[in-house]
Protein backbone atom coordinates (compact mmCIF):
# COMPACT_ATOMS: atom_id res chain seq x y z
CA UNK A 1 0.00 0.00 0.00
CA UNK A 2 1.24 3.64 -0.38
CA UNK A 3 0.49 6.29 1.47
CA UNK A 4 -0.89 9.92 0.16
CA UNK A 5 -1.86 11.51 3.11
CA UNK A 6 -1.99 11.71 6.49
CA UNK A 7 -2.69 14.08 9.54
CA UNK A 8 -3.09 13.95 13.48
CA UNK A 9 -5.02 15.78 15.86
CA UNK A 10 -6.76 15.61 18.74
CA UNK A 11 -10.59 15.15 19.67
CA UNK A 12 -11.94 16.00 22.89
CA UNK A 13 -13.41 12.09 23.84
CA UNK A 14 -11.04 9.35 25.26
CA UNK A 15 -10.40 6.65 22.51
CA UNK A 16 -13.39 4.12 23.48
CA UNK A 17 -15.81 7.00 22.35
CA UNK A 18 -13.64 8.09 19.36
CA UNK A 19 -13.45 4.30 17.98
CA UNK A 20 -17.17 3.88 18.78
CA UNK A 21 -17.91 6.71 16.42
CA UNK A 22 -15.65 5.39 13.76
CA UNK A 23 -16.91 1.84 14.15
CA UNK A 24 -20.66 2.96 14.38
CA UNK A 25 -21.34 6.42 13.28
CA UNK A 26 -24.53 5.98 12.80
CA UNK A 27 -25.85 4.68 15.91
CA UNK A 28 -28.90 5.32 18.14
CA UNK A 29 -28.22 8.08 20.21
CA UNK A 30 -25.21 9.49 18.71
CA UNK A 31 -25.03 13.30 17.07
CA UNK A 32 -24.46 12.90 13.77
CA UNK A 33 -21.47 13.48 11.85
CA UNK A 34 -20.88 11.88 8.95
CA UNK A 35 -22.03 14.13 6.11
CA UNK A 36 -21.22 12.95 3.20
CA UNK A 37 -21.19 14.89 -0.20
CA UNK A 38 -22.93 13.66 -3.20
CA UNK A 39 -19.65 11.58 -4.48
CA UNK A 40 -18.78 10.24 -1.45
CA UNK A 41 -19.99 6.64 -0.06
CA UNK A 42 -20.66 4.79 3.08
CA UNK A 43 -17.57 3.85 4.73
CA UNK A 44 -17.34 -0.19 5.09
CA UNK A 45 -15.31 -1.31 7.97
CA UNK A 46 -12.22 -3.37 6.76
CA UNK A 47 -10.55 -4.02 9.90
CA UNK A 48 -10.90 -2.50 13.56
CA UNK A 49 -8.97 -3.50 17.01
CA UNK A 50 -10.58 -1.93 19.88
CA UNK A 51 -9.76 0.69 20.45
CA UNK A 52 -6.96 1.43 18.92
CA UNK A 53 -7.38 0.55 15.30
CA UNK A 54 -9.96 0.92 12.65
CA UNK A 55 -9.94 0.94 9.06
CA UNK A 56 -12.22 2.18 6.52
CA UNK A 57 -12.73 1.19 3.18
CA UNK A 58 -12.76 4.37 0.59
CA UNK A 59 -15.63 7.14 0.47
CA UNK A 60 -14.69 7.72 -2.68
CA UNK A 61 -16.31 5.56 -5.93
CA UNK A 62 -13.55 6.80 -8.22
CA UNK A 63 -11.19 5.41 -5.64
CA UNK A 64 -12.67 2.11 -4.85
CA UNK A 65 -9.54 0.30 -3.76
CA UNK A 66 -8.44 2.87 -1.29
CA UNK A 67 -8.47 2.47 2.37
CA UNK A 68 -8.47 5.26 5.23
CA UNK A 69 -6.43 4.06 8.28
CA UNK A 70 -7.20 5.31 12.02
CA UNK A 71 -5.10 5.34 14.60
CA UNK A 72 -6.10 6.30 18.28
CA UNK A 73 -3.94 7.29 21.26
CA UNK A 74 -4.37 8.80 24.64
CA UNK A 75 -3.28 12.10 25.40
CA UNK A 76 -2.62 13.19 29.48
CA UNK A 77 -5.30 15.21 29.09
CA UNK A 78 -7.53 12.29 28.19
CA UNK A 79 -8.30 13.52 24.95
CA UNK A 80 -7.67 11.10 21.75
CA UNK A 81 -4.77 11.93 19.17
CA UNK A 82 -6.58 10.57 15.70
CA UNK A 83 -4.29 10.15 13.08
CA UNK A 84 -5.83 9.22 9.51
CA UNK A 85 -3.49 7.74 6.66
CA UNK A 86 -4.97 7.72 3.61
CA UNK A 87 -3.31 4.49 1.37
CA UNK A 88 -3.83 3.15 -2.05
CA UNK A 89 -2.76 -0.49 -3.53
CA UNK A 90 -2.80 1.69 -6.83
CA UNK A 91 -0.93 4.84 -8.23
CA UNK A 92 -1.54 7.65 -6.26
CA UNK A 93 -3.97 10.63 -7.01
CA UNK A 94 -2.64 13.93 -8.54
CA UNK A 95 -1.86 16.42 -5.99
CA UNK A 96 -4.98 18.40 -7.11
CA UNK A 97 -7.05 14.81 -5.68
CA UNK A 98 -5.11 13.90 -3.32
CA UNK A 99 -5.63 17.70 -1.53
CA UNK A 100 -9.39 17.69 -1.70
CA UNK A 101 -9.40 13.73 0.41
CA UNK A 102 -7.37 15.31 2.46
CA UNK A 103 -9.33 18.23 3.09
CA UNK A 104 -12.04 15.84 3.33
CA UNK A 105 -11.59 13.81 6.05
CA UNK A 106 -10.10 17.16 8.10
CA UNK A 107 -13.74 18.37 7.92
CA UNK A 108 -15.21 14.84 8.92
CA UNK A 109 -12.93 14.32 11.36
CA UNK A 110 -11.82 17.59 12.75
CA UNK A 111 -14.76 20.00 12.81
CA UNK A 112 -17.49 17.18 12.11
CA UNK A 113 -16.70 14.68 14.75
CA UNK A 114 -15.05 16.91 17.23
CA UNK A 115 -18.48 19.11 17.08
CA UNK A 116 -20.71 15.99 17.57
CA UNK A 117 -18.60 15.73 21.35
CA UNK A 118 -19.89 19.22 22.17
CA UNK A 119 -16.21 21.11 21.91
Amino acid sequence: MIEFGSRARKLPASPPAVWESLTRPRRAGARPWLNLLGDEVEPRILRAEEPRTVVWSSLWPSRPDDEILFELSATPSRETLVRFTLLTPDAAPDASKAGHLRRRLNVLLFADLRYSYGG
